[in-house]
């Protein structure tokens, strides 16, 4: 991971792809959405869906999943070249979530994080907070999901 000094307004890094089966689906509506185009491919194309569904929270899932499996794949590829790994901290949360199309069965969606602004904390000056879009595409280029994180990101120099 990086510190915030070294982060650029636009950098942009894809950080993952995941396909969507039929049984992955059912399985997280089961236990966390379970709505009839989730569960039910009969029911999915009954639905405005036309095929069965993945919940949106399951496209958040395996997003942020992907995200922190390929931070920590970082974090070790720095580490390993000897350079200072930064420990980000905590998200104080995330806007603009949608869910823009269906996610069907099927479906491979490929996951990509751009920043998007970047500024100091006024009241923790270590600490720098970044914006950044994550965005789900699927096998066809369409945009399926997207959201607003933000996330702490610790300074190297506070002082500066």
């Amino acid at each position: 991971m990086r510190f915030f000094e070294d982060i650029e307004i636009g950098a942009r890094r894809e950080f993952g792809s995941f396909t969507f089966t039929a049984e992955d689906i059912k399985r997280f509506a089961a236990q966390f959405d379970p709505q009839r185009f989730h569960l039910d491919e009969e029911a999915g194309r009954k639905s405005l869906f036309g095929g069965l569904a993945a919940s949106g929270w399951h496209v958040a899932s395996v997003c942020m999943k992907l995200l922190v499996a390929d931070g920590k794949r970082l974090a070790a590829e720095a580490a390993a070249r000897g350079e200072t790994v930064a420990v980000w901290g905590p998200s104080p949360g995330f806007r603009e979530l949608r869910w823009i199309r269906p996610v069907l069965a099927g479906d491979t969606i490929s996951f990509t994080n751009q920043i998007e602004t970047k500024r100091t904390s006024e009241r923790r000056p270590e600490w720098g907070i970044l914006q950044a879009r994550n965005t789900g595409v699927n096998q066809r280029n369409e945009v399926v999901f997207s959201f607003l994180a933000t996330a702490f990101v610790p300074r190297r120099n506070p002082g500066s």
